[in-house]
């Protein structure tokens, strides 16, 4: 896709890569298509042999190449959108930056690539999750380790570096929750600021928070921060990291509030039956799961439980939540985004 218009101001190639993510094609940007400005890729897709070939006959429409990148930036690490990093790197020779917080699983750093291996492996079972599915859940991850990648040599930043390219300017943003340094892209185009969101925005699904990155803290109070601050911000369109634009991000942001206080709800139901580990009420939530779901299912119950622990409406027994107050004030616990709605 070769886009111009208006509300943009200048040149954007937006490249639509297939891949295995159930949240739907990656959408890679490609920026710097002006004389003299540095060709600057935001995301690059997963290392599997498809989309490395449609990647290289994307850019190669945009009269480009691996080789010609200046520079690539990640929204976060997860190997849909950063797995093609250090090929292209080894290509060109071009600088990859990620926020600091994701920088060294981004790069494939051993230590920090063990660290998170370990951790996960600690908290499926705090979770709950039968033996069975926890060795599911491994052999396919390990089964799926290529897709992340060459190493990479990585330069971190933290929130509010800038990259100047061409004629605009791109903001660092913050935005945590799926990821610990999930990070946004911010740039001002005629209708007003507009944002490449990576998955802290997406069109259809919600990102999920809790198994994406077992390595966040409160997650959900992390994601709900990032939520309200998109509607705060009020950008004019997000470009995600899958799939097409968002014309009311707000509205999109608000929605997903709705929806997190929903499912908090829901699990306060399960929870009327008696205690349960976050795996039970992942089954009550989402049926039978496998593979990633695995992963994804109990880590997003959990951490609807982290949040509603942290305000004293259950608490923890061993691996099991229960329900200590019968009628909870769920308002303090979300944002208020009335009027993004």
């Amino acid at each position: 896709m070769h886009m111009t218009d208006p509300k943009l101001g200048f040149e954007l190639g937006a490249l639509s890569l297939g891949g295995s993510s159930f949240e739907g094609e990656n959408s890679i940007y490609l920026l710097g298509l002006e004389p003299d400005a540095p060709t600057t890729l935001v995301d690059t897709g997963i290392a599997t042999d498809s989309t490395r070939g449609e990647l290289r006959d994307g850019l190669k429409r945009y009269g480009t190449s691996f080789a010609e990148i200046d520079r690539v930036l990640l929204t976060h690490y997860h190997a849909d959108h950063a797995g093609l990093a250090g090929e292209i790197q080894a290509e060109s020779g071009c600088p990859v930056f990620a926020h600091e917080a994701d920088a060294s699983l981004a790069a494939g750093d051993p230590s920090a690539m063990s660290d998170r291996s370990d951790r996960l492996r600690r908290v499926i079972d705090a979770w709950g999750t039968p033996r069975d599915k926890q060795n599911e859940l491994l052999s396919f991850l390990e089964s799926s380790g290529d897709a992340a990648g060459e190493r990479v040599d990585v330069t971190p930043f933290t929130a509010g570096e800038t990259f100047e390219i061409g004629s605009i300017e791109l903001e660092a943003v913050h935005m945590p929750g799926h990821t610990a340094g999930l990070t946004g892209y911010v740039f001002d185009g005629v209708g007003g600021e507009e944002v490449f969101s990576g998955d802290a925005l997406l069109p259809y699904y919600t990102p999920n928070v809790g198994g994406a990155d077992v390595r966040v803290e409160g997650a959900l109070e992390a994601y709900l921060g990032t939520l309200s601050s998109i509607v705060d911000r009020d950008y004019a369109r997000a470009w995600p990291g899958h799939r097409g634009p968002i014309i009311d991000p707000a509205g999109r942001a608000a929605d997903i509030v709705i929806h997190h206080r929903e499912r908090t709800e829901r699990v306060l139901s399960v929870l009327e039956s008696g205690s349960a580990t976050p795996w039970e009420i992942s089954a009550e939530l989402f049926g039978s799961l496998s593979l990633i779901h695995i992963l994804h299912g109990p880590g997003e119950a959990f951490a609807h439980l982290e949040h509603l622990e942290s305000a004293g409406i259950v608490g923890r027994d061993g691996h099991a939540f229960e329900r200590l107050v019968s009628d909870p004030d769920l308002d303090s616990l979300f944002p208020d985004v009335s009027e993004a709605l």
